[in-house]
């Protein structure tokens, strides 16, 4: 039986450098989710003017850190798909120099989307970090488990097209049921609502992102055991509060830059319209987490905004601005997967 004791890990960090450098980059990415990826559940909160930037923030940290605790004592399966995805073969120093990698290569990718204000998927920078780093190790395909990886195209599709129906769904609906109504008398309803919707949006990344970089930590500390495979093992409560604590420092730093391109900068939205955007994300990321799909928080949330501003009319949408976001989305696979593919070539040589 493994020893999960927080005092049994802080003696091998001391023991392990290279468990010890997995560690911080680890949380280190987690701190970078929670700057870059984090904003996009206040977006249109903030842009509506329903509540400050800096408040709305505060909120959303400590939604995140809530999402994550809860939702991983609920269903663990995000972080244990996360974990099994990729084979990184059965040397266990050579795959936590492979971990390493990938999680360099993510920094790298969110560090530069963070710059232009794009807001990048770091869960897919995860998956294609990880991919290219385990095909760097392994010289093939076969790095590769197929069967975990499947979920992750099945999230990568149904996010954006359950996020954008939801969206026009929901903006429809409550225009429907409002349209009689005076506007101004609505407005505080809305407001008040807005703020809950994007309380959920934040408890909900967390409750996604924070599992899946828990799984990365998980199995770094499986492999300094002995072991590349989490099957069969529980993850400690300690890991859990120490990357949630984590992500919630990570969103309360800030990502302003993030909140304007999504909230401000693609659709100008009014309160019932964030709120019904806020309202089809949030379902939409808790109907995957209970499945134990990892999708994008990032596309399911701006996706969400695009069909709410196409229940108006099209053109509500800047596609000059989305179209900047799906070239980020795109390029994501490719360009971490080879960032993660040459950092594990050039760790392997140094190691040598």
């Amino acid at each position: 039986m493994m020893d999960l004791s927080f005092s049994f890990f802080l003696e091998q960090m001391a023991e392990n450098p290279a468990l010890l450098i997995t560690v911080v980059l680890t949380l280190g990415v987690i701190a970078v989710n929670g700057i870059t990826d984090a904003p996009n559940a206040i977006a249109t909160c903030v842009s509506t003017r329903s509540m400050d930037v800096d408040l709305a923030i505060a909120m959303a940290a400590l939604c995140n850190f809530a999402g994550v605790v809860f939702m991983t004592m609920v269903n663990s399966t995000v972080a244990m798909t996360i974990s099994n995805m990729v084979d990184f073969g059965n040397d266990s120093h050579t795959a936590l120099i492979a971990l390493c990698a990938a999680l360099v290569s993510i920094v790298v990718w969110a560090v530069m989307a963070w710059y232009l204000g794009y807001p990048t998927s770091e869960s897919h920078s995860l998956i294609a970090g990880l991919t290219g780093a385990a095909i760097g190790i392994q010289g093939s395909f076969s790095a590769i488990n197929g069967s975990e990886w499947i979920k992750v195209v099945y999230g990568l599709i149904f996010s954006v097209v359950l996020g954008f129906l939801c969206g026009l769904i929901c903006c429809k609906v409550v225009t429907g049921l409002c349209q009689n109504m005076d506007r101004r008398k609505t407005n505080g309803f809305f407001r008040g609502a807005q703020i809950a919707g994007a309380a959920a949006m934040a408890f909900m990344h967390g409750a996604q992102d924070g599992q899946k970089f828990m799984g990365v930590l998980f199995l770094g500390i499986c492999m300094v055991n002995g072991t590349n495979t989490t099957d069969g093992v529980q993850l400690p409560m300690w890991m859990l509060l120490m990357c949630s604590l984590v992500m919630g420092i990570g969103t309360s730093v800030g990502g302003k830059k993030i909140i304007k391109s999504v909230g401000m900068d693609m659709v100008r939205l009014e309160k019932y319209q964030g709120f019904a955007a806020d309202l089809a994300g949030a379902a939409c990321l808790l109907l995957f987490s209970l499945f134990g799909i990892p999708v994008s928080t990032t596309h399911t949330k701006t996706t969400a905004i695009m069909g709410v501003g196409a229940a108006k009319r099209l053109s509500a949408i800047n596609f000059t601005v989305v179209k900047e976001m799906v070239m980020t989305w795109v390029l994501t696979f490719p360009g971490c997967g080879f960032i993660g593919f040459v950092m594990a070539k050039l760790f392997m040589m140094l190691m040598q």
